[in-house]
């Protein structure tokens, strides 16, 4: 069984020692493991993968919630085995619907196999979308547009998702959000090809270089910025020379990037792909 344990709090010596102690003499094989210790925010942070038995799964959980409560970390204990067949979705988005609206779609089609659980906004733009297809609405937005991200993560642990969907989000997650769900459990759209158009204008930018082709990613999302290598999916298309710019926008917002997400939180969801070590790798069919 596939297990991924995360571990975020307060730095101090020795944080990892007893979980990765339990997990081995518990007979687990590690797959991956990653630690991070930032000295000047006192923060220590941990992603492990590994294998173990079928029924060291609950008995797991419990180990790790007394190590959590002894440590004051916050320690979450996932598998996507748990509901391999139909995993939980949380869907996060600010303004534009285009995008939720085809992912809450494809599931309802049966292209997309999977629960959305939970609509999370920081503005109320798509609430309406939430009744339209009977799913909760949570709003974490504060006055000024940004988003209460501790809310996000007590709504994401409420409604047991097992991934997140920024669909068209337009808030940066903070990188402790980020670790606590890290292992290929957030998967963002961003509406550019990368690596050659980041940040958040990649239209624009395009349409300065003069490029003729438009596109899309979806790409898990990890703590480091700028990792690299961590694309699900890319569409693309392409527009005559003359085409204006509000045009290529309107098109990619209602047609790529819709398309791009689709395909890429199916690919997630049916388990075609994983992170690994900060990169999307195939599994073969005898991970399924």
């Amino acid at each position: 069984m596939e297990i991924v344990i995360t571990a975020v709090g307060p730095d101090n010596v020795g944080l990892a020692d007893p979980i990765i102690h339990d997990v081995t003499t518990r007979g687990a094989n590690i797959a991956e493991i990653q630690m991070y210790d930032h000295d000047e925010a006192a923060v220590f942070a941990m992603m492990c993968r590994l294998q173990i038995a079928s029924p060291e799964w609950e008995p797991l959980k419990r180990a790790m919630k007394a190590i959590a409560e002894k440590t004051k970390l916050e320690v979450r204990v996932w598998s996507p085995e748990e509901r391999l067949s139909r995993p939980n979705l949380a869907i996060c988005v600010t303004l534009l619907e285009q995008s939720p609206r085809a992912v809450l779609q494809a599931i309802r089609d049966g292209v997309i196999r999977a629960n959305p659980v939970v609509l999370i906004g920081n503005r109320r733009k798509c609430e309406p979308l939430a009744r339209e297809f009977g799913i909760p609405f949570e709003f974490i937005g504060k006055e000024d547009g940004s988003a209460d991200d501790a809310e996000m993560v007590r709504i994401i642990d409420r409604y047991q998702a097992d991934y997140v969907i920024l669909a068209r989000y337009m808030r940066v997650l903070p990188p402790d959000t980020c670790w606590k769900f890290a292992g290929g459990r957030i998967i963002n759209l961003h509406h550019g090809l990368l690596p050659g158009f980041r940040g958040l204008r990649p239209y624009h930018d395009a349409f300065a270089a003069r490029m003729l082709t438009f596109g899309a990613t979806c790409h898990f999302i990890v703590p480091e910025l700028d990792a690299g290598n961590q694309t699900i999916q890319q569409t693309a298309f392409t527009v005559p020379p003359g085409t204006k710019l509000e045009e290529i926008i309107a098109r990619g917002q209602a047609e790529n990037e819709p398309r791009c997400l689709v395909e890429g939180v199916r690919r997630v969801c049916a388990r075609e792909v994983q992170l690994h070590f900060h990169r999307v790798i195939a599994r073969h069919p005898f991970h399924q």
